[in-house]
């Protein structure tokens, strides 16, 4: 604390109130010293989360990355085979997926 210059501790008029003020002060002093703790712990535990949700958010980027590119590949393959003129197995896979959706309408209603 800052004292001013020249103080002795013992003036005629201040002393008393000086030391009061002092005292005050110190206790001021010691009750928020628990309070700064807490936030420090608080400050602490934030911080360890925000890493954690740092590193989740990178591998989840990761795994992101590697569904687009496994989702591109396949779209490129796709358009590989619907410009080669296979025209007939496209025409397969439609009647498949129709048959599929048919045999499953099927199921549905007689249950």
């Amino acid at each position: 604390m800052r004292r001013a210059a020249g103080h002795t501790g013992a003036s005629q008029n201040g002393g008393g109130s000086y030391s009061a003020l002092e005292e005050e002060n110190d206790r001021l002093v010691n009750d928020l010293n628990p309070k700064v703790a807490a936030l420090k712990h608080i400050s602490i535990e934030i911080g360890a989360e925000v890493r954690a949700q740092n590193k989740m958010l990178v591998d989840m980027d990761d795994d992101f990355g590697k569904s687009g590119g496994l989702l591109e590949r396949t779209m490129g393959r796709l358009q590989k085979l619907t410009k080669a003129g296979h025209h007939c197995t496209m025409f397969y896979l439609l009647l498949f997926c129709l048959f599929v959706f048919f045999v499953l309408y099927l199921i549905i209603k007689s249950r």
